[in-house]
């Protein structure tokens, strides 16, 4: 975690020099702000909070900044999108961003980076989830308090944000079980208690709150996930791990 937290701030100080005063400040979400961050499976995410949007020459440097950093980052890389300050402060859904990074996109940004930051802007669904993350647990990394930048992400924003990730987790959980089966875990849990937790939190809550033929499969799921430990799933009880779950999430969303 160390490592991740040297890299941060390195990016501070980069981002400080090219921003100057129109950095607000730089917030810290998603694993390291959970405390379950892992290097080999975890990625390093963070949002730029900023007076007015960055120039081109100013968005070119701060993924050229990332770009350069990947060699020392986790596998996962970096996530980071850059909003305005009065957009989150007067929070809507979906939120605008200025500038948005993640190694889905480092090809894409390597080959062509005038391109890449001129067609990165627009609204993210994905940002109610990130904010409220960042409200819950989220730490400064460089700039005021969490509560005097964001604004309160209304419940059914936030919802609707990480439903878009479950919604097809019937044909998800084939390919990518242990996300799918603990992120389900997770939306359950708010949707259920209110509670924004991480992917291995949502295990926790699973095994705990789920019926017992459903336990079996989250239980392997986060040992997984926590500790590498291999395990095989079968389709059918996977298929109807995502059924059941969605059902109850259905439910209670409508």
């Amino acid at each position: 975690m160390k490592r991740a937290y040297d890299l941060l701030e390195l990016i501070k100080k980069a981002y400080r020099q090219i921003l100057g005063d129109t950095l607000t400040g730089i917030y810290i979400h998603g694993s390291l702000a959970f405390g379950c961050f892992r290097w080999e499976c975890s990625d390093i995410d963070f949002l730029v909070v900023v007076e007015t949007e960055p120039t081109l020459k100013q968005k070119e440097a701060l993924i050229q900044t990332l770009l350069d950093l990947n060699s020392q980052a986790p596998v996962k890389g970096f996530e980071m999108s850059v909003v305005l300050k009065e957009d989150c402060q007067q929070f809507r859904h979906p939120l605008p961003y200025c500038l948005h990074y993640s190694n889905a996109h480092l090809k894409k940004a390597e080959k062509d980076l005038t391109a890449y930051c001129i067609g990165m802007q627009g609204l993210d669904p994905d940002l109610a989830a990130h904010i409220t993350v960042t409200r819950a647990t989220g730490q400064v990394l460089y700039g005021p308090a969490i509560d005097e930048v964001f604004a309160p992400v209304p419940a059914s924003d936030y919802l609707n944000s990480i439903w878009c990730d479950i919604e097809n987790a019937e044909e998800d959980i084939i390919e990518n079980p242990v996300y799918v089966i603990l992120n389900l875990c997770r939306v359950l849990a708010f949707t259920l208690d209110g509670l924004v937790l991480s992917k291995e939190q949502g295990g926790t809550w699973g095994q705990t709150h789920l019926p017992e033929n459903l336990k079996s499969v989250v239980r392997r799921a986060q040992k997984k996930y926590v500790y590498g430990t291999a395990y095989t799933f079968n389709v059918a009880e996977l298929v109807a791990f995502a059924q059941e779950l969605l059902q109850k999430i259905q439910k209670k969303r409508y």
